[in-house]
């Protein structure tokens, strides 16, 4: 049987860690009653998606990002996904009918550009999303200063586009979840009860070759890693739990103790992505 699963690619997904940060729960979170779980980092959702099939005791799902067209993605495919679907199965037919490489870049930078409007609606904003993410190159999700896409055409010869199942699987996990698109700390409102909040963060850059994190036209610096420890803090102090993932700068350079010092108070765990990469992991409870 089909599994939910991210409709999207995404930089920084969490699929290949989610058994690691499933380890880093707190030991009992099976048994909490009448659970409030908040994401206010969605981006492609392998936490989420993974966490509601995982978690049935997951009464209600709060997810937040600050990029508009994925918060209209992610409510797109949880209120109208057949409407979505045959939209996505239209511009994948006109796509792949196209049998040169210039064709199918002209018709990429077209969707570009229209996409680049900011006027579309929703169904029509979220297939050129979802058209964009599979078509272009790497599947990278990337803005500039003005919040306008700029990443090129990817040279794919048959392109996925429309994922029907994947779709109608994930509306249906969607339906118990609230969709807000703002700043991260809009979500400490949406707390109350058995809460346990997941940051996934823009990552801090490991080099200054590996700066991506140009997923909205705000940008997430060392300031912005500060304010969210202190809205972690604000989370402790208010008796709900947090878990926390980002690079781990100490892991490529040890005299980099940026979170070591920042999370000093929390509990700090060292994970590793299957090619290496470190990750630490911060969280406000024990986990033995």
């Amino acid at each position: 049987m089909a599994k939910a699963k991210p409709f999207i690619k995404w930089v920084g997904g969490k699929s290949q860690l989610i058994e690691q940060l499933d380890a880093q729960l707190p030991a009992d979170f099976g048994n909490w009653e009448n659970v409030t779980y908040i994401e206010p980092f969605v981006g492609g959702g392998a936490m989420l998606f993974y966490m509601l099939q995982r978690y049935p005791n997951i009464q209600h799902a709060i997810i937040n990002d600050i990029n508009p067209d994925l918060a209209t993605c992610y409510r797109t495919v949880r209120d109208n996904p057949e409407q979505l679907i045959e939209s996505l199965m239209d511009i994948e037919n006109a796509y792949l009918a196209l049998e040169t490489e210039e064709g199918r870049k002209d018709f990429f930078m077209a969707a570009r550009d229209r996409y680049n409007e900011k006027n579309l609606d929703p169904i029509e904003n979220t297939t050129k999303f979802f058209f964009l993410n599979r078509t272009c190159f790497n599947g990278l999700y990337r803005v500039n200063k003005k919040g306008l896409f700029n990443v090129p055409f990817g040279k794919y010869s048959n392109p996925t586009i429309c994922d029907p199942e994947t779709i109608r699987k994930d509306s249906e996990l969607l339906q118990r979840v609230e969709i807000l698109n703002g700043d991260f700390e809009s979500t400490f409102e949406h707390a109350h009860g058995n809460t346990l909040f997941y940051f996934d963060p823009p990552y801090r850059p490991l080099s200054d070759t590996s700066s991506f994190n140009d997923y909205a036209k705000e940008a997430f610096n060392d300031d912005a890693q500060i304010r969210l420890k202190e809205y972690c803090d604000r989370i402790n102090e208010a008796g709900f739990h947090f878990m926390l993932s980002n690079s781990d700068c100490k892991g490529k350079n040890e005299n980099d103790n940026f979170f070591d010092v920042l999370y000093g108070a929390y509990h700090r765990t060292r994970i590793f992505e299957q090619n290496g990469t470190p990750n630490i992991v911060c969280r406000n409870y024990n986990i033995n």
